[in-house]
């Protein structure tokens, strides 16, 4: 998800150990983690901030109210449980 996150910001990347999770027990489990590497090191801020804004989201607790079918939706949400057309 993170490499899709970046890559759609323009953020070129490369995965590796994207597979290495079958060679846990042969080779030691923190050298099968997914690493994500990026092609240019000056995108490195921007990765950053694009990870910290993953890894917290801002929480919305407000609820709001589908304008096509009437429904109470909660904030957070895009498109309506109910109806599936778009929120806001």
């Amino acid at each position: 998800m993170l490499r899709d996150l970046l890559e759609q910001a323009g953020i070129k990347t490369h995965v590796f150990n994207e597979n290495a999770q079958g060679g846990v027990g042969e080779i030691p489990f923190t050298h099968t983690y997914p690493e994500i590497w990026l092609v240019d090191e000056h995108d490195l801020k921007r990765a950053r901030d694009i990870i910290k804004d993953y890894e917290n989201p801002e929480t919305e607790t407000s609820s709001c109210l589908c304008k096509h079918c009437g429904e109470i939706n909660p904030g957070s949400f895009q498109l309506c449980w109910n109806c599936g057309r778009e929120v806001r």
